[in-house]
C-alpha cells in the first residue's frame, strides 16, 4: 500500500523566486505534479525583481521530499535557500521542560522553598510517608519507562532512539490528563536490572507506565514490578491497546447488532498487545477466540509450542481450529490484527461471516488494506489517522492514569481495566454511532474525564471506599 502524503513528513522550503505573475502557480504545480500537497505558501520578503517564498507541503517521506525539492530546483528563476523538516524542527531541544510552580522573588520565598523551611516538610514526610503524595510532585507524576527494544513498529532501536517517543508520551499525558510524566530510557535489557532500577526510582512517582519493551520480557517486568511496588504499573502496549480495542469492538458490535458472547473472533498476534487484548476480551465475555501467530493457529496440540503460548492455548480455540490464519478467518465475525502488515487480503475478509468487523492495527501498514477490507466488512478500524475509526492508545492511557492518581490507587486490577473500555465506548452516543464512527476523537474533551471517573470509582470500590463525586 502506497502511503499518502502526511503532515508527519511535511517540509518547508525557503525559495528565492523571480517576481513574475506566474511564480506562485509554477511552484504549486511543480509540487502537485510530484504528488505533494501544498498546505501553506507565504511571501516573507519582496523586492522589485525577487521575492522570498516559504512553501510548506506534505510528502510521503524523505525520498519523496527530495524529489519535490529537486523539482523546485529545476524551475527557472527559483533558488532553493534551505529546506526544513517540520517534524524534526518540532523535536529540536526536546519536547519537554521543567518549570517551577512557586515564585522565588526574595529571601522569604527562598527560606520556604529551600532551606531552612524545607526541612520541616522533610521531617513531616519522614514521620508520615503517605504525606509525600500531598507535599511533593509524587502526587501527580509518573515515569514513562522503556528499554528501547520495541519502539513503535521499528523494533529494537535502543534507549537513545526511544527517547523521542517517551517524550511524546509525556506530552500526551500533560495535554490530555494534566499529568506530569517523565521519560526514563534505560540502557539495559536485563529484566533484573530494569526491575531493580525502576524500584529504586519509584519513590518519586505515583505510577509507572511501561512502554516499548519487547515480549516476552515485558510480561516478567510488569509482573515483578507489580509485586514489589505500592504504586500502579501499567504497560500501555498491552493494556492501553486492549482497552481501546474492547471499547471499539463494543460499539462495532452494536452497529452490526451482534453480542460479544456469540461472535467468533480471530486474533492475529500473540505478543504483548495480542495477549492483553485476548485477556481483556475474555474478561469482557468473549467465548470463541482463535489466536494465530507467525506459525499459524495456536492450539494445545501444536508442536514446539512456546512457553508463553501455553496459557493462550489453554484458554482459547474452543472449536479446536488448526492451520493457518487465513483458514481460521473463514466464517469469523471479527478479525483483530496486532501483528504485521499484509497478513491477509480483501479476499480473505470476503470469507468472513456477513456484517463482519475488521480491526487491522499494525502501523504504519496494517494487516490488510483498509479500502480492500471495507469492500466486504461492515466496520473497519485501523491504528492510522488517515482512515475512519482510528483505534489509538491515547484514548485510554491518559484517562486511566488520571483515575488511578485521583484515587491514590496502589495497583491496577482487572475491574479497573474493564471499567475503562465501557466508559470509553459510552462517549459515542447512540445518535452518533455508525460504521465509520465507533470511537471518539482523541480531542473529544469527554474522553479523559469519563474514563478517569470510571477507573477512579473502580479503584475506590476495590479499596472499599465510596465513589468519587465529580
Amino acid at each position: 500500500m502506497v502511503s499518502a502524503p502526511s503532515v508527519s513528513s511535511s517540509i518547508t522550503a525557503r525559495l528565492e523566486v523571480l517576481a513574475r505573475p506566474t511564480a506562485v502557480s509554477e511552484l504549486t504545480t511543480a509540487i502537485e505534479r510530484e504528488g505533494g500537497i501544498v498546505t501553506a505558501l507565504d511571501v516573507t520578503a519582496s523586492g522589485h525583481e525577487h521575492m522570498t517564498v516559504d512553501v510548506t507541503c506534505a510528502t510521503r517521506g524523505e525520498e519523496h521530499a527530495g524529489d519535490i525539492v529537486e523539482a523546485l530546483r529545476g524551475l527557472p528563476g527559483v533558488v532553493v535557500d534551505r529546506v526544513s523538516d517540520r517534524t524534526f524542527l518540532m523535536h529540536l531541544g526536546g519536547k519537554l521542560s521543567i518549570e517551577s510552580k512557586v515564585p522565588l522573588r526574595n529571601r522569604d520565598d527562598l527560606s520556604m522553598v529551600y532551606t531552612p523551611g524545607v526541612a520541616r516538610v522533610c521531617q513531616a514526610i519522614a514521620a508520615h510517608p503517605e504525606d509525600a503524595r500531598r507535599l511533593t510532585i509524587k502526587r501527580n507524576t509518573i515515569a514513562v519507562v522503556t528499554d528501547g527494544t520495541a519502539v513503535l513498529g521499528l523494533g529494537d532501536l535502543g534507549p537513545l532512539a526511544a527517547l523521542p517517543v517517551m517524550e511524546g508520551k509525556a506530552v500526551l499525558f500533560k495535554r490530555f490528563a494534566d499529568i506530569d510524566a517523565f521519560p526514563i530510557a534505560l540502557d539495559t535489557t536485563d529484566v533484573d536490572e530494569i526491575v531493580a532500577t525502576v524500584c529504586a526510582i519509584a519513590p518519586v512517582f505515583a505510577g509507572i507506565n511501561l512502554e516499548d519493551i519487547s515480549a516476552p520480557r515485558c510480561f516478567e517486568v510488569e509482573r515483578r514490578l507489580r509485586e514489589r511496588l505500592d504504586i500502579p504499573v501499567f504497560h500501555d502496549d498491552q493494556h492501553g491497546t486492549a482497552i481501546v480495542v474492547v471499547a471499539a469492538l463494543t460499539n462495532a458490535l452494536k452497529v452490526v447488532r451482534k453480542q460479544l458472547g456469540d461472535v467468533r473472533i480471530v486474533l492475529s498476534g500473540a505478543g504483548a498487545a495480542g495477549t492483553a487484548v485476548l485477556k481483556l476480551l475474555l474478561a469482557a465475555g468473549a467465548r470463541d477466540v482463535v489466536v494465530a501467530d507467525i506459525d499459524g493457529v495456536v492450539h494445545a496440540g501444536r508442536p514446539d509450542l512456546a512457553p508463553q503460548l501455553v496459557w493462550t492455548a489453554e484458554h482459547t480455540n474452543p472449536r479446536g481450529v488448526t492451520g493457518t490464519l487465513r483458514a481460521a478467518l473463514a466464517g469469523a465475525d471479527v478479525f483483530i490484527g496486532v501483528s504485521a502488515p499484509d497478513v491477509i487480503s480483501g479476499d480473505d475478509v470476503a470469507t468472513m461471516a456477513p456484517d463482519s468487523i475488521v480491526f487491522a492495527l499494525a502501523n504504519p501498514r496494517p494487516e490488510v488494506d483498509p479500502d480492500d477490507a471495507a469492500q466486504h466488512a461492515a466496520v473497519v478500524g485501523t491504528g492510522r489517522s488517515d482512515f475512519a475509526n482510528q483505534i489509538n492508545n491515547v484514548l485510554a492511557f491518559p484517562g486511566v492514569f488520571r483515575g488511578l492518581l485521583d484515587a491514590r490507587s496502589h495497583k491496577v486490577t482487572e475491574s479497573m481495566l474493564l471499567a475503562a473500555p465501557t466508559a470509553l465506548a459510552s462517549v459515542v452516543t447512540e445518535d452518533e454511532l455508525n460504521p465509520t464512527y465507533i470511537v471518539p476523537s482523541v480531542f473529544n474533551p469527554e474522553v479523559t474525564t469519563v474514563v478517569a471517573a470510571a477507573v477512579e470509582n473502580a479503584a475506590r470500590t476495590a479499596a472499599g471506599e465510596p465513589p468519587a463525586h465529580r
